[in-house]
């Protein structure tokens, strides 16, 4: 584990949603780091209407399995925030580590709308994985390749 004290800071993200697919994160960042089966406790994930991806908001005595990606680095992490774009916020949460039971405090992307009428039910990584993985794979490349191309927005 990295400690604070490391001048080369390095972050745990805890991840619930299309970042769960190893595929997704090695697009994203060309690897896949190290990761740990964990529980956020009093959060719901939802499903969004018209969206394939999920997002989670606080929901007192729910929970939310996903997995703690640990050694992002600051570069990666900026490359999350890209991603996760502006309608998440990240934060500092607490989540248990399902293989230790620890408690560890992580970076999450929380959905930023508190009261968003598009959000409903629970959304299934298993549904997800079978219908839209591809798709959104797609999407990901796109996204990065415009992310790596020296900015030309506003020049016609």
């Amino acid at each position: 584990m990295a400690s604070a004290s490391n001048p080369q800071s390095r972050f745990n993200v805890f991840v619930y949603g299309s970042l769960l697919a190893d595929d997704v994160v090695r697009a994203l960042l060309k690897r896949v780091p190290p990761s740990s089966p964990a529980i956020l406790h009093n959060f719901h994930r939802f499903s969004i209407k018209g969206r394939v991806y999920p997002a989670i908001l606080p929901v007192e005595n729910k929970k939310v399995n996903g997995k703690v990606l640990s050694g992002i680095t600051v570069p990666e992490l900026d490359i999350l925030d890209k991603f996760e774009d502006v309608e998440y916020e990240r934060k500092t949460v607490d989540v248990s580590l399902m293989d230790s039971s620890d408690t560890l405090m992580v970076e999450a992307y929380i959905w930023a709308d508190q009261c968003d009428p598009n959000l409903y039910g629970e959304w299934d990584f298993e549904e997800w994985e079978r219908l839209h993985k591809q798709s959104f794979l797609k999407m990901t490349m796109e996204f990065l390749e415009e992310l790596e191309q020296p900015n030309q927005s506003g020049s016609i």
